[in-house]
């Protein structure tokens, strides 16, 4: 862990590209946490999610609007916590994440290029096309020293990668 969260309830983004498990991961943090889970994916603008879905990855100016909602849902929940799945792909955007809820810690699900491959290939129904991963990965600006966060490896089960991650944070699970 790189840093430390605020000392009030969690406030957790769980991120990483497309298909790391930030939605499964992040239901099964919230419920063994005891707080809130949100997806960030429905904070996107229809035409945002109209461009995802053609294969058109979103552009910086796209996604400020998005990354102001997605702070804001953590600023909402600053006192009951909240682990909230969102992509945060930039150091950037995970600044301007933290301007509106700085006490947010950053928990990147990482695998391999083959690993994300294959679950975004088997993936159905989703509006982020697997085409779009390279893109992701292209634009994927690590965790610095600096933030406050983990990287985490998904080569194991939602279960296993939940486990490390209470074990890294040093909590107990409330469920």
């Amino acid at each position: 862990m790189t840093g430390e969260a605020g000392a009030g309830e969690p406030l957790i983004c769980v991120m990483g590209v497309s298909a790391a498990g930030k939605s499964t991961v992040g239901i099964a943090l919230a419920s063994a946490l005891g707080v809130s889970f949100e997806d960030a994916d429905p904070l996107h603008s229809e035409a945002n999610r109209a461009k995802m879905n053609a294969g058109t990855p979103l552009t910086d100016e796209d996604r400020w609007s998005w990354l102001d909602a997605v702070g804001g849902r953590f600023a909402a929940h600053e006192s009951d916590g909240l682990v909230l799945a969102c992509s945060a792909l930039r150091r950037a955007y995970r600044d301007r994440i933290r301007a509106a809820a700085p006490d947010v810690l950053f928990v990147h699900l990482h695998g391999s290029r083959e690993l994300l491959g294959s679950r975004a290939a088997a993936r159905t129904g989703h509006f982020m096309p697997p085409a779009l991963l390279e893109s992701q990965l292209a634009t994927l600006d690590e965790l610095e020293p600096d933030e406050a966060g983990m990287v985490v490896v998904v080569d194991k089960t939602p279960e296993e990668i939940v486990r490390e991650i209470l074990d890294r944070l040093g909590v107990a699970s409330t469920r």
